[in-house]
Protein backbone atom coordinates (compact mmCIF):
# COMPACT_ATOMS: atom_id res chain seq x y z
CA UNK A 1 0.00 0.00 0.00
CA UNK A 2 1.36 3.24 -0.93
CA UNK A 3 1.54 6.26 1.68
CA UNK A 4 -1.42 8.16 -0.38
CA UNK A 5 -3.58 5.26 -0.10
CA UNK A 6 -2.57 4.39 3.78
CA UNK A 7 -3.16 8.03 4.13
CA UNK A 8 -6.89 7.88 2.39
CA UNK A 9 -7.93 4.47 4.41
CA UNK A 10 -7.32 6.19 8.02
CA UNK A 11 -10.10 9.26 6.33
CA UNK A 12 -7.74 11.89 7.39
CA UNK A 13 -8.47 15.15 6.41
CA UNK A 14 -5.50 18.34 6.32
CA UNK A 15 -5.38 21.40 7.31
CA UNK A 16 -4.47 24.36 5.03
CA UNK A 17 -0.69 24.01 4.04
CA UNK A 18 0.94 26.38 6.51
CA UNK A 19 2.08 29.63 5.31
CA UNK A 20 5.34 31.19 6.22
CA UNK A 21 4.72 33.88 8.99
CA UNK A 22 8.85 35.16 9.29
CA UNK A 23 11.04 34.53 7.36
CA UNK A 24 11.83 31.28 6.68
CA UNK A 25 10.75 28.40 4.14
CA UNK A 26 8.24 25.83 5.68
CA UNK A 27 10.16 23.30 3.51
CA UNK A 28 13.58 23.16 2.61
CA UNK A 29 15.26 20.26 0.22
CA UNK A 30 18.55 19.45 0.83
CA UNK A 31 19.88 16.49 -1.32
CA UNK A 32 17.44 13.83 -0.96
CA UNK A 33 16.40 14.99 2.84
CA UNK A 34 13.23 17.77 3.34
CA UNK A 35 13.73 19.55 6.16
CA UNK A 36 10.29 20.87 7.64
CA UNK A 37 10.53 24.15 9.62
CA UNK A 38 8.45 24.11 12.79
CA UNK A 39 4.96 23.67 12.48
CA UNK A 40 1.66 24.10 15.24
CA UNK A 41 -1.15 22.49 15.58
CA UNK A 42 -2.93 24.32 12.76
CA UNK A 43 -6.70 23.17 12.44
CA UNK A 44 -9.14 23.22 8.70
CA UNK A 45 -10.51 26.68 10.36
CA UNK A 46 -7.02 27.69 10.22
CA UNK A 47 -6.69 28.40 14.24
CA UNK A 48 -4.02 27.13 16.53
CA UNK A 49 -4.40 24.64 19.25
CA UNK A 50 -2.99 27.17 22.12
CA UNK A 51 -2.29 26.81 25.26
CA UNK A 52 0.31 25.22 28.39
CA UNK A 53 0.06 21.49 28.59
CA UNK A 54 -0.03 20.63 32.17
CA UNK A 55 -1.40 23.83 33.13
CA UNK A 56 -4.97 24.18 31.46
CA UNK A 57 -4.60 21.46 28.76
CA UNK A 58 -3.86 17.47 29.76
CA UNK A 59 -1.80 15.50 28.19
CA UNK A 60 -4.44 13.90 26.11
CA UNK A 61 -5.40 17.37 24.63
CA UNK A 62 -1.47 17.78 24.08
CA UNK A 63 -1.28 14.09 22.25
CA UNK A 64 -4.20 15.71 20.15
CA UNK A 65 -2.34 19.29 19.24
CA UNK A 66 0.99 16.97 18.41
CA UNK A 67 -1.50 14.72 16.24
CA UNK A 68 -2.96 18.17 14.29
CA UNK A 69 0.67 19.51 14.28
CA UNK A 70 1.19 16.14 12.05
CA UNK A 71 -1.48 16.93 10.13
CA UNK A 72 -0.30 20.31 9.15
CA UNK A 73 3.15 18.45 8.32
CA UNK A 74 1.36 16.71 6.44
CA UNK A 75 0.24 19.20 4.13
CA UNK A 76 3.07 21.12 4.04
CA UNK A 77 4.49 17.89 2.52
CA UNK A 78 1.87 17.28 0.15
CA UNK A 79 1.86 20.95 -1.24
CA UNK A 80 5.49 20.80 -1.93
CA UNK A 81 6.16 17.44 -2.75
CA UNK A 82 3.20 16.96 -4.35
CA UNK A 83 2.36 13.61 -3.44
CA UNK A 84 3.29 11.73 0.19
CA UNK A 85 4.06 9.10 -1.98
CA UNK A 86 7.83 10.69 -2.71
CA UNK A 87 8.69 10.58 1.41
CA UNK A 88 11.09 7.54 1.90
CA UNK A 89 10.94 7.32 5.64
CA UNK A 90 11.00 9.95 8.63
CA UNK A 91 14.61 10.46 10.13
CA UNK A 92 13.67 13.00 12.48
CA UNK A 93 11.70 14.72 14.72
CA UNK A 94 11.83 17.35 17.12
CA UNK A 95 9.06 18.22 19.54
CA UNK A 96 8.37 21.46 21.95
CA UNK A 97 5.22 21.12 24.25
CA UNK A 98 4.56 24.80 25.57
CA UNK A 99 4.53 23.29 29.70
CA UNK A 100 5.04 24.59 33.18
CA UNK A 101 8.23 23.91 34.98
CA UNK A 102 8.40 20.27 36.75
CA UNK A 103 6.50 18.86 33.43
CA UNK A 104 7.96 15.76 32.33
CA UNK A 105 5.18 13.73 29.88
CA UNK A 106 6.56 15.45 26.59
CA UNK A 107 7.05 12.37 25.23
CA UNK A 108 3.58 11.36 25.69
CA UNK A 109 2.50 14.46 24.26
CA UNK A 110 4.80 14.16 21.41
CA UNK A 111 3.62 10.67 20.44
CA UNK A 112 0.28 12.18 19.24
CA UNK A 113 2.66 13.29 16.38
CA UNK A 114 4.83 9.57 15.93
CA UNK A 115 1.71 7.84 16.13
CA UNK A 116 0.20 9.69 13.27
CA UNK A 117 3.60 9.13 11.24
CA UNK A 118 3.47 5.35 12.05
CA UNK A 119 0.26 5.54 11.05
CA UNK A 120 0.93 6.77 7.03
CA UNK A 121 4.30 5.67 6.48
CA UNK A 122 4.12 2.61 8.64
CA UNK A 123 6.21 0.73 10.81
CA UNK A 124 9.65 0.77 9.03
CA UNK A 125 9.47 4.34 7.42
CA UNK A 126 7.14 5.97 9.77
CA UNK A 127 9.29 5.89 13.27
CA UNK A 128 12.18 7.80 13.37
CA UNK A 129 14.82 9.12 16.18
CA UNK A 130 13.28 12.30 18.52
CA UNK A 131 13.68 14.50 21.00
CA UNK A 132 10.79 15.89 23.34
CA UNK A 133 11.60 19.11 25.53
CA UNK A 134 9.25 21.35 27.11
CA UNK A 135 9.18 25.14 26.57
CA UNK A 136 7.19 27.70 28.67
CA UNK A 137 6.30 29.57 25.62
CA UNK A 138 5.61 29.00 21.96
CA UNK A 139 5.04 31.15 18.85
CA UNK A 140 1.42 32.35 18.94
CA UNK A 141 0.60 30.48 22.31
CA UNK A 142 0.53 26.74 20.63
CA UNK A 143 0.98 24.23 22.71
CA UNK A 144 2.76 22.31 20.52
CA UNK A 145 5.93 22.95 17.76
CA UNK A 146 7.21 20.24 15.96
CA UNK A 147 10.44 20.18 12.76
CA UNK A 148 10.91 16.95 11.09
CA UNK A 149 13.37 15.43 8.55
CA UNK A 150 12.04 13.12 6.05
CA UNK A 151 14.22 11.31 3.69
CA UNK A 152 12.36 11.59 -0.37
CA UNK A 153 12.49 10.13 -3.33
CA UNK A 154 11.31 10.96 -7.25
Amino acid sequence: MTHEERFAALHLELPPAPKAIGLYRPLLIVGSLAYTSGHGPLQRDKTLICGSVGDGLSVEEGFMAARQTGLATLATLREELGSLDRIKRLVKTFGLVQSPAGFTDHPAVINGFSELMREVFGESSGIAVRSAVGATSLPAGMAVEVEAVFEIGE
